[in-house]
């Protein structure tokens, strides 16, 4: 077995390797970026070596620069994690040319597997059923829209080399195939440093469902079950479960009997994930190959009982499986969350800053629940632009499927992090959304369900009442304790009225005390809580239900987040409150007359000039944010009066990119 080993990644993928070869009582070593020199992966590995400049194409993905780290710390494998060089065929070949153990598949198939276009041929050859498609390169964006009207519309224009959602457009027409082509091809370049794109037919309602390989160097490949990875947003996985609500036993035997035989055929060892798309009817076509660790595999963990990091080195060290196919058993069922640094209040635009709190849930098993969170970021860390916006993984285990679901609810609730956006609440709303719960799935589930964005789950008008009398019940515990600190409110008991106004949303309750607890209007609500101003949580109850609220204060109130929505609550005296009307809408402040960024990122270009007429939905700039591309777009009919930057530069948000007449 190693004694050594260097993780060629970065964040969480590099910390749950590092957790594994811990276990196992191997050494490890870790590789960073300028950006990177304080990431938790570098604190938590025995050794650490610097690799060059925050862009990945300056330091995770130079392979001489991690041949040299390896030289340095004298490493005896590599593992990749995911993204980065793990399909790179050309650092598994130098790493074996220099003697390390990769810890992943060989060279060939990665070759074979990992590039779309030469493995849906592959699978083609082989009588698997693939999806339409055509697999030949694709020189320009006229030729890209001559394939994708031959096929029909939609169709989908991926990444050759691509994982992770980048480099991939769904595009129903001749514009949108124009502009689909041109983003791929700068994504992929920019993330993969390949930008060969390919189109194939987007079946509509499908299903993501894939299928967890796993092979050894003496010929034994075995299946693991299935994922359902349907909930996705531009592609981009956002929930995974194990197993799949959809697939019945025959289904599953069918799909990773394709699998195995898939893999076998390209002499394929080590952790690896055939992806299919399956229709209403259970049909199943086969995708891609990936070749590496998948982001979701913690969900096949949890019902297997299998480490696949594991399995993975071991598996490179040469050992055999000591699992055959009969030893395969699936248990209960596992759910995942992908945390991302994004904020789905504003069209899910990136956030980037410092974490001032990071505090996610307790890990552990309580009561036949698994919580686990497999994270690469630490309270006081940095969420950098130059890489993928992923906080962290939150995976819960149960004994079936609705209590996974109500478990991760209760675990995304206990998630607490300030300082940036982040998708909590989008996740926590899916968790209670009735079709999700119902297993109702498909890969148009979040475009379908949020056309217009989200807003935070609907609050019933008992949730929101029960808001209000949480608001108030702490405005007015903090009035009291304000009336005993000496001086403080010297006339307390004549300033502090007997009845006050609680506003949430339009409901405008007016809220007392008596000896039964809180009226709201002419209802009684009984509340027990231990809380004290200060508190990140209200923890208690509220007519003898358990409620868990994150509690965060503003200038009239409180924000109180739950069950996937943050809720103003509004505390004030009856008089101001029947001023209120007065009041002027609050803006935004931003002028019709700019175009403003509206993340941090970089011009990748700008497509109008001084001058132009522009019309309501036209391009008018790209600004790449953690590795995806944003197209802005004009709000309505303008003519271009100024053009302030250009293709390079960095912005911060609301920095002024055009001016309009």
């Amino acid at each position: 077995m190693f004694q050594k080993i260097l993780i060629a990644n970065r964040g969480e993928i590099a910390c749950r390797v590092i957790r594994t070869a811990r276990a196992m009582g191997i050494k490890t070593v870790a590789v960073y970026s300028d950006a990177d020199a304080d990431a938790l992966h570098v604190r938590e590995a025995d050794e650490a070596v610097h690799i060059g400049g925050a862009p990945a194409s300056e330091s995770y993905l130079i392979i001489d620069k991690i041949l040299d780290a390896i030289k340095q710390t004298g490493a005896e494998a590599v593992h990749p994690g995911y993204g980065f060089l793990s399909e790179n065929k050309l650092f598994a070949e130098a790493l074996d040319k220099a003697g390390v153990a990769f810890i992943g598949p060989p060279a060939g198939a990665i070759e074979a597997m990992g590039d779309k276009i030469t493995s849906k041929k592959l699978a083609m050859e082989a009588g698997v059923s693939t999806v339409p498609g055509h697999m030949g390169l694709i020189e320009d964006a006229d030729e890209a829209v001559k394939i994708a009207t031959e096929i029909g519309y939609p169709v989908m224009i991926k990444a050759s080399a691509g994982g992770g959602g980048k480099g991939m457009r769904i595009v129903w027409n001749d514009e949108e195939a124009k502009e689909g082509f041109q983003s791929s091809k700068n994504e992929a370049a920019s993330s993969f440093g390949d930008d060969r794109i390919f189109i194939e037919k987007f079946v509509t309602q499908p299903r993501h469902i894939e299928i967890q390989v796993l092979g050894d160097k003496h010929g034994n490949v075995i299946y693991l079950g299935e994922r359902e990875c349907s909930i996705q947003r531009r592609n981009q996985k956002v929930i995974e479960e194990a197993p799949s609500p959809f697939l019945d036993e025959k289904t599953r035997k069918a799909m990773g009997k394709e699998a195995v035989a898939l893999s076998k055929a390209v002499d394929y060892c080590s952790a690896g994930t055939v992806e299919f798309i399956v229709d209403g009817d259970k049909n199943f076509y086969f995708l891609e190959m990936n070749t590496r660790l998948q982001v979701e595999h913690p969900v096949t963990e949890l019902i297997t009982g299998i480490d696949l990091v594991e399995q993975m080195i071991k598996v490179a060290a040469g050992e055999k499986l000591l699992l055959a196919q009969k030893d395969v058993k699936l248990n209960g069922w596992a759910m995942e969350s992908r945390i991302y640094a994004e904020d789905p209040y504003r069209g899910f635009l990136p956030s980037t800053g410092r974490l001032t709190r990071y505090r996610p849930p307790q890990e552990g098993v309580r009561d036949g629940v698994t919580v686990r969170n497999d994270t690469g970021v630490y309270e006081g860390g940095e969420i950098s632009l130059f890489y993928d916006p992923m906080i962290a993984k939150l995976v819960t285990h149960a004994d079936d499927r609705m209590t996974s679901i109500d478990a991760m609810a209760d675990a995304l609730d206990g998630f607490r992090i300030d300082g940036i956006r982040h998708n909590i609440d989008f996740l926590a709303a899916i968790m209670l959304h009735e079709r999700f719960r119902d297993g109702a799935l498909t890969t148009a589930f979040i475009a379908e369900e949020y056309p217009d964005g989200f807003e935070g789950a609907p609050l019933s008008p008992e949730q929101i009442k029960e808001r209000a009398a949480i608001g108030f019940y702490m405005r007015s515990y903090m009035l009291d304790r304000a009336s005993e600190i000496s001086g403080a409110m010297p006339n307390y008991e004549a300033t502090l009225p007997d009845a006050m106004a609680v506003q949430v949303d339009d409901h405008v309750f007016t809220a007392r005390f008596d000896e039964n607890g809180i009226i709201l209007d002419d209802e009684t609500f009984e509340l027990e809580s231990l809380w004290l101003p200060g508190d990140l949580f209200f923890v208690g109850k509220v007519n003898g239900q358990a409620v868990s609220l994150a509690v965060d204060t503003m200038p009239e109130g409180y924000v109180l987040t739950a069950r996937g929505k943050a809720q103003e609550v509004f505390i004030r005296s009856l008089r101001a409150q029947e001023l209120m009307v007065y009041m002027p809408e609050k803006t935004d402040g931003a002028s019709s007359k700019e175009l403003l960024c509206p993340m941090p990122g970089v011009v990748m270009s700008i497509d109008v000039e001084e001058g132009q007429e522009v019309k309501s939905g036209q391009a008018l700039a790209v600004v790449e944010a953690m590795k995806m591309e944003n197209i802005l777009r004009a709000e309505k009919d303008a003519t271009v009066k100024s053009v302030l930057v250009s293709a390079g530069d960095k912005l911060a948000v609301d920095d002024v990119m055009i001016e309009f007449e």
